[in-house]
């Protein structure tokens, strides 16, 4: 009688092999789905960043517009977002201060958002558009298969490509 209960003692006390896989496997799904939904909830944070810098921009456009009579762009046609574009429109155009970019570094603005920005002259000095585009982590741009990329022009109208 007393192995009886010796037996029983020692079993309940610690947990099985498959109590802790059961929990260990429901600890990493819990984790997966955390990881992506975090993920989302970052690249959806960056995007809506984007989206209010390129707002910014567009303000900044109409009063340099009504101080020289053009609007400011760094090129003709649709133009393509580097640190140096960014860089340009952050100092000339936005007034923000001045900072130096190594080659191979990002801007400022791709440091908080993860897109460069650009300013082409679209139709005449009259239009534009301005283009944001996804960095790729290492001082440059996705290319254009893989990159998100947001525009907005003079009227206001925003699009986004097939990548957002």
């Amino acid at each position: 009688m007393i192995n009886n209960l010796k037996k029983k003692t020692k079993s309940s006390l610690g947990f099985s092999l498959i109590e802790l896989l059961v929990v260990v496997a429901i600890l990493g799904i819990l984790s997966a789905v955390g990881v992506t939904t975090y993920g989302g909830y970052i690249a959806s944070t960056e995007k809506k960043a984007t989206k209010n810098l390129l707002q910014q921009i567009s303000l900044a456009q109409t009063e340099e517009y009504s101080n020289s009579g053009a609007f400011f762009t760094q090129d003709t046609g649709s133009c393509s977002p580097t640190a140096a574009t960014t860089q340009e429109i952050e100092q000339d155009l936005l007034g923000r201060g001045n900072y130096t970019i190594e080659s191979g570094d990002p801007s400022q603005t791709a440091k908080d958002t993860g897109y460069e920005v650009c300013i082409g002259e679209l139709g005449g000095s009259n239009n534009f558009e301005i283009r944001a585009m996804q960095t790729n982590g290492e001082g440059g741009v996705k290319p254009i298969a893989q990159s998100c990329i947001i525009t907005l022009n003079r009227t206001g109208i925003s699009a986004e490509n097939d990548n957002c």
